[in-house]
């Protein structure tokens, strides 16, 4: 795949008249890629390169409505699922746009409004069933190491993997009741997908087991999950692959960490969990001008719905 940092260093400086693409790529990540890690800058560069090797590094203004149906059909005969076109779409169309704006540059994106079946290669993310998210915890106690410490984290609260991977032990809070609460907060090495995600999680159940024994193993400070965060990314992808592996033995077929997430919600739901306190705990967005405003819930809330899920 062709590398957009061939044509242009960072910092360089551009033709506004000719602005290629791999110039375009170079202008956006100088620009907004400031703090936002690897992930970011490779997903421009790796995006933008389909783009070279399929339609060529032109000026922006030279790209036409064929350049992007080829360039989708190249996307689709790669093997691509439709989510994973529409997220590559989208980083496209996003370098573009910021690029010809920033240098005054007036065009029509014609990498918007490209038609493609969003769902092909889509499969639903089926939750896991109760029991076996029971055999699962089982197994999480038995084995009583750092791998299933996370699995039991994740278990019982519905937590992102990168989010929980990520964490270090200060943000684990044992409060004056005896409460532990998980204080989902961005870090450099680990960004957080939305700025809803931002949140205070309950502790309970495998979670809270889990918190305990990394309190003891760790002593309050540092990496709760050292193993993940060896560089200055937290290496989710890792997390995803050992667990998913160790996973396909207690859980239906297709079931990954992430169906615990969508297990939580449905658990929620099973106890009648009014709606907004459900997308707090899982830091998913809450539709309404009115969610925007104030604190949210306190955790004595949170803590009482969670409770009741988790014992269900």
């Amino acid at each position: 795949m062709a590398d957009p940092r061939q044509r242009a260093s960072d910092g360089g400086s551009v033709n506004i008249d000719c602005i290629s693409l791999s110039e375009a790529v170079v202008t956006y990540l100088r620009l907004k890629g400031s703090g936002k890690g690897i992930t970011f800058r490779r997903a421009a560069e790796r995006a933008c390169g389909y783009v070279i090797d399929t339609c060529g590094d032109k000026p922006l203004s030279s790209y036409t409505k064929a350049d992007a149906n080829a360039f989708r059909d190249a996307l689709i005969a790669r093997g691509m699922a439709g989510s994973s076109i529409t997220r590559v779409f989208g980083t496209v169309r996003s370098i573009i746009n910021f690029a010809a704006n920033e240098e005054g540059i007036e065009l029509t994106n014609p990498f918007g409004k490209v038609y493609y079946d969003r769902y092909a290669g889509v499969s639903d993310r089926q939750p896991i069933p109760v029991e076996a998210i029971r055999a699962v915890q089982a197994e999480c106690y038995r084995l009583d190491d750092d791998m299933r410490w996370l699995v039991a984290l994740v278990a019982d609260t519905g937590m992102r993997l990168a989010e929980a991977a990520g964490l270090l032990c200060e943000d684990i809070v044992h409060d004056n009741e005896g409460n532990y609460i998980a204080r989902i907060t961005p870090h450099p090495w680990r960004r957080l997908k939305t700025a809803g995600s931002m949140r205070e999680v309950p502790l309970v159940g495998s979670a809270r087991w889990a918190a305990e024994r990394l309190m003891a193993v760790h002593g309050g400070s540092g990496f709760a999950f050292p193993r993940y965060n060896k560089t200055d990314t937290t290496n989710a992808n890792a997390a995803s692959a050992g667990l998913n592996k160790w996973l396909k033995a207690y859980v239906p077929a297709g079931a990954t960490m992430h169906s615990f997430r969508h297990s939580m919600r449905d658990r929620l739901r099973a106890v009648e969990c009014p709606a907004d306190i459900v997308d707090q705990i899982g830091g998913w967005q809450t539709n309404g001008i009115g969610h925007g405003y104030g604190k949210g819930y306190a955790a004595q809330i949170t803590i009482k719905w969670m409770e009741k899920a988790i014992f269900l």
